[in-house]
């Protein structure tokens, strides 16, 4: 992917995250998780600024990732470290943007929608936000703690400071918060990349090959089988597509053999020639042209 657009929705997908945190947990007095929800107890327990806790705070998580993890670490959240609190800063600057709502569950459900949104298009493009995501990195290198384990501790903790000087109504709301943005995140992380995997099994599999790659310009793997009922050997077509061909290609295939044998299933991503790189070959008579 171009540099620049890489930088461009990293830079995007903080923004959302300051938008969601702006606008309706810090104004509704949500607990959240991360290097956020530090700040939010630093600025209850102190009146310090909440952008200003966030850059001391990334400061020193990055400087501890830079010492800690290396360079080639570090420039994966330099961006965040210091977009994002700049972010939070500018958007504290238009009080209009802390009183969009006062009910809590809609601040919860749309802080919910940003915050995972916008943590999802950073993580998408291989980049971090920062913040708690480098404490439990430190302790599996240096440790061997699985980050998993450490991060649930971390964010637990976090959630709990804040938890000591919210009420009842805005606990419960954060809780809903956490969970939203955590399911937003996982949604984002594969939206676009999901495609459909389709195993073919027929007697004519090698029309419905030559069909594929033909008229349908789809890469296609053959993969040696054996029937079950009868035992026979034989190949079976292998085809990854993208949603919106899967008509086309049920049609196709159920115009050469109508009894064919078709297993579809939806995979979260695919690499490799064709998706993530670029083909070298439309049809096979390119290729035979170019041997």
């Amino acid at each position: 992917m171009n540099p620049a657009k890489k930088i461009i929705k990293i830079l995007l997908g903080n923004l959302i995250l300051a938008l969601g945190v702006n606008c309706f947990v810090v104004p509704q007095g949500l607990i959240m998780g991360g290097a956020t929800g530090i700040g939010i107890a630093v600025n209850h327990y102190t009146g310090l600024n909440l952008s200003y806790a966030l850059w001391i705070l990334n400061l020193i998580l990055f400087l501890m990732g830079l010492f800690v993890m290396g360079k080639a670490f570090a420039m994966t959240i330099i961006i965040s470290t210091l977009f994002y609190p700049l972010c939070i800063q500018v958007l504290e600057q238009f009080p209009v943007l802390q009183n969009l709502t006062d009910d809590k569950l809609l601040a919860a459900i749309y802080s919910g929608i940003l915050v995972g949104l916008g943590i999802g298009l950073v993580v998408r493009e291989g980049a971090s936000t920062g913040g708690m995501d480098i404490p439990p990195l430190i302790l599996q290198k240096k440790f061997g703690i699985p980050v998993a384990v450490s991060l649930y501790v971390a964010d637990f903790s976090v959630l709990l400071l804040q938890a000591l000087f919210s009420d009842s109504e805005e606990i419960l709301y954060g809780i809903l918060n956490v969970f939203l943005s955590s399911m937003v995140v996982n949604y984002v992380t594969v939206s676009g990349q999901k495609k459909v995997q389709l195993f073919i099994v027929s007697p004519k599999y090698e029309k419905i090959r030559e069909t594929l790659i033909g008229e349908m310009d789809l890469g296609v793997t053959l993969v040696q089988i054996e029937t079950g009922f009868y035992g026979k050997e034989q190949m079976a077509v292998l085809c990854v597509t993208e949603r919106r061909r899967l008509y086309g290609v049920k049609q196709l295939i159920q115009q050469i053999d109508p009894d064919a044998f078709v297993n579809i299933q939806v995979i979260s991503e695919v690499r490799g020639r064709g998706f993530t790189l670029e083909r070298k070959y439309q049809n096979p008579e390119k290729l035979q042209k170019n041997t």
